[in-house]
């Protein structure tokens, strides 16, 4: 395979071209290539590909496969440009990600790219993304509106208030705060509680990301005048992912922290609370007046930590400042991410000893999901849709059921 724009000779028709900075950096989508079309299929080079796209040869091919990986997050402009002109020819394009940055993949899904899969490539990735192209060549997979909630809004619910927050950057808070929120979801296919997950990192939230739904305008609107919004005005903000989790995501524009009251917080809690079984919140890293307001109102709040000197630090920090505040430090449950496995007892003796210096209970320990779960982010779906059997998900789901099993338990009692 050559490193130029080299098509590979007649007699084959070429039907598809890799565009990438350097081919020969994705090995298995060559494989892949070779498999799927035989010698039907060229390379070009990010430099070349703006010329062949330009050429009259272009109009036969059905699609491009765009290969980027972490050391072209500095050309997306020309990137970009090449899904424009790709899509403007009405040439389908499969992106082919290995290791961008969440924002760097919205980015460029957005500007139309009919489907992605993450490299490494999965067994049958390309395959199967090549059979979606041809089975739908009109529908791309970005979609641009999900549905907003079809329930009437009662307010006939007294909802869990479940935030996450991590006290570290990196914590996997998000990660945590998406997946728990979809296993509650689904924990049961018949009467499954209703659920809504609340992004409240306002500047840098990414639950719209990891669940491939638009930041939309009502969003701010609704947040700017929580005085006269209602039941119905706060669904209708909502997007429903999947037709089972209903979410708030952050706005579409950065906007400070601190535009909203603990009134205003209190406000869209209370009225999720009166329409939703449960309430998961993804908490920003900052802390910021209203998070004592999100604190009272939660029923048990997620402390996302690490084993490291941030996440240690960090957490002493918070305690001493909720006890200086007299507020209720012990709603906090600690949840320590990539936590060591069972076989890797001088990590556990390091667990062992970092809960002994903060003084606190680590609760749930979740084991590493590795690059699963980077690639599930990527795709927009929760970890229960691309890797069920990720030891990751396997323990967010019991934790889930554990909270049905525990709420429908009080609900009893109450009757």
């Amino acid at each position: 395979m050559s490193k130029v724009a080299v098509l590979h000779p007649e007699p084959a028709p070429i039907l598809a071209c890799t565009i990438s900075r350097d081919v020969s950096n994705f090995d298995l989508l060559i494989e892949d290539m070779e498999a799927e079309l035989g010698e039907s299929w060229g390379d070009l080079t990010f430099d070349d590909a703006m010329l062949f796209l330009n050429q009259p040869d272009a109009q036969a091919l059905q699609f491009v496969a765009v290969a980027v990986d972490s050391e072209d997050e500095g050309n997306l402009s020309r990137i970009s440009g090449i899904i424009s002109t790709a899509k403007d020819k009405g040439i389908k394009v499969i992106l082919i990600a290995d290791e961008v940055s969440p924002i760097a993949l919205h980015h460029l899904l957005k500007l139309g790219a009919d489907d992605f899969v993450p490299y490494p490539l999965p067994e049958n990735a390309l395959h199967d993304a090549i059979e979606r192209l041809r089975r739908a060549p009109v529908a791309p997979a970005y979609h641009e509106e999900p549905p907003a909630p079809t329930f009437k809004p009662k307010g006939d619910r007294d909802g869990v208030v479940l935030p996450v927050h991590g006290f570290a950057g990196g914590t996997g808070a998000t990660t945590f705060a998406v997946n728990l929120a979809w296993e509650l979801a689904t924990v049961q296919k018949d009467n499954a509680p209703r659920v809504c997950l609340l992004d409240f990192d306002f500047q840098y939230g990414s639950v719209s990301t990891y669940l491939d739904l638009p930041r939309r305008e009502a969003v701010y609107e609704m947040l700017s005048d929580t005085a006269s919004m209602d039941s119905e005005s706060f669904t209708q903000a909502l997007l429903t992912f999947n037709d089972k989790l209903h979410v708030l995501t952050s706005p579409a524009e950065m906007v400070p922290l601190d535009i909203l009251s603990s009134e205003d917080i209190n406000r869209v809690i209370d009225i999720a609370r009166a329409n939703f079984d449960f309430v998961v919140i993804d908490m920003p890293s900052t802390v910021v007046q209203w998070t004592e307001a999100v604190l009272n109102q939660s029923h048990v709040y997620f402390a996302m930590i690490e084993l490291d000197m941030r996440s240690a630090q960090n957490t002493l920090r918070m305690i001493r400042a909720l006890k200086a505040e007299e507020l209720p430090f012990e709603k906090l449950r600690y949840v320590l991410n990539r936590a060591p496995s069972f076989t890797d007892l001088s990590g556990k003796s390091r667990v062992k000893r970092l809960a002994e210096s903060l003084d606190i209970t680590i609760e749930l320990q979740l084991a590493d999901g590795g690059r699963q779960v980077t690639q599930s982010n990527d795709h927009g779906l929760p970890l229960a849709e691309t890797a069920a059997k990720n030891a990751l998900r396997k323990e967010i789901a019991k934790l889930a059921k554990s909270l049905f099993d525990l709420n429908k338990a009080a609900e009893a009692v109450k009757a």
